[in-house]
């Protein structure tokens, strides 16, 4: 086969992958110390990019942290507080306490390229606009200084993501030089197909397919159990769950992202506190509403934590992050009596 293998939603992905590599991988090894089973050269496509996430209760996920990162990456920001509030591991990785670098890779995406005031992103855009089946439209991650450092833990997975607009739809390609299949991949999957979202709707396109290529796909050797676990619920599991995944609103703008980020500021240091009524009063298409409830929900778990979630915001969720929610914290979050699907 000279083209990946296609899928119909990242989940089928995710699982197909976990499977390859825990059971055909070609290497082990342990490179600066981190054990691993590892495939390389793997690659994939997913048909509808929106079915970006994962359903299963073997292996939790949380869909605020995925919003926040995806956030992040198209804020441009390098910093820790914001990221490191959502996943709190990363402190220990970033011992100065305040940026990142290499993992950044919205910083080089979205803000301002050295010796310009303008962004990779935008320079891409109004190449997309200007030039019809263009092939050039490349969002370069990896830099030659990247590996300057031969000790830095800091060194970016993502080489760049490639724009490709055919037929009235935009494509995404991502090259990545290596991805956790059972950490990583998760939350780059979700960011950068959020990502191609948001340019379809800046350049007035319908959602094309994704690629995901891959140099290093490896699992980790301290994550096998887990990986066996998540195999063995798919392989019994009559079904699994189905949602209808949310389109984000076509006349999404960078206001709309400006606003949820500072409401995302907020709540997560703990300036504000809020209500599903009064998030439909912030002038956001109910797409971004319910990101904004996201960040209050994950308040609540954070800051209040001898108190039940408020069911009315948990009510007012999409179906599908609040079943990733029930299963992320489930001392926290009750599960719905009946979840429509």
């Amino acid at each position: 086969m000279i083209s990946p293998p296609i899928y119909t939603s990242f989940g089928q992905a995710y699982i197909a992958i976990l499977r390859h590599v825990s059971k055909n991988y070609q290497y082990v090894n342990a490179p600066r110390g981190n054990a691993s089973h590892e495939c390389i050269g793997v690659s994939f496509q997913l048909a509808d990019p929106r079915q970006r996430t994962l359903f299963v209760a073997a292996r939790p996920i949380n869909p605020v942290y995925h919003f926040a990162e995806a956030l992040w990456y198209l804020a441009g920001r390098r910093d820790l507080d914001m990221i490191a509030h959502y996943a709190p591991h990363l402190r220990k990785d970033y011992p100065n306490g305040s940026t990142i670098d290499g993992m950044a890779y919205g910083a080089q995406i979205f803000g301002p390229r050295v010796g310009s005031d303008r962004s990779s992103f935008a320079q891409v855009l109004d190449l997309l606009r200007s030039e019809k089946n263009s092939k050039r439209a490349f969002l370069p991650v990896f830099r030659d200084t990247d590996l300057d450092d031969p000790a830095s833990p800091d060194v970016p997975c993502l080489i760049g993501l490639h724009l490709l607009a055919r037929e009235g739809r935009l494509h995404m390609v991502a090259y990545m030089r290596a991805n956790d299949a059972n950490k990583g991949l998760i939350a780059d999957v979700f960011s950068f197909t959020l990502i191609q979202e948001f340019t379809a709707t800046l350049l007035g396109l319908e959602l094309g397919g994704y690629t995901h290529h891959v140099g290093s796909m490896h699992i980790g050797d301290k994550d096998l159990p887990l990986v066996q676990r998540v195999l063995a619920e798919t392989d019994v599991a009559v079904t699994q769950p189905q949602f209808t995944t949310s389109t984000m609103p076509t006349d999404t703008t960078w206001a709309h992202l400006r606003t949820v980020l500072e409401h995302e500021e907020l709540l997560r240091t703990n300036q504000l506190q809020t209500t599903a009524k009064e998030v439909a009063g912030l002038g956001l298409p109910p797409y971004w509403q319910k990101v904004v409830l996201l960040f209050e929900a994950h308040r609540q778990i954070v800051r209040c934590a001898a108190d039940p979630i408020d069911p009315a915001l948990l009510e007012a969720l999409d179906p599908w992050a609040r079943w990733q929610m029930e299963r992320r914290w489930p001392s926290r979050v009750p599960q719905a009596g009946s979840v429509a699907r």
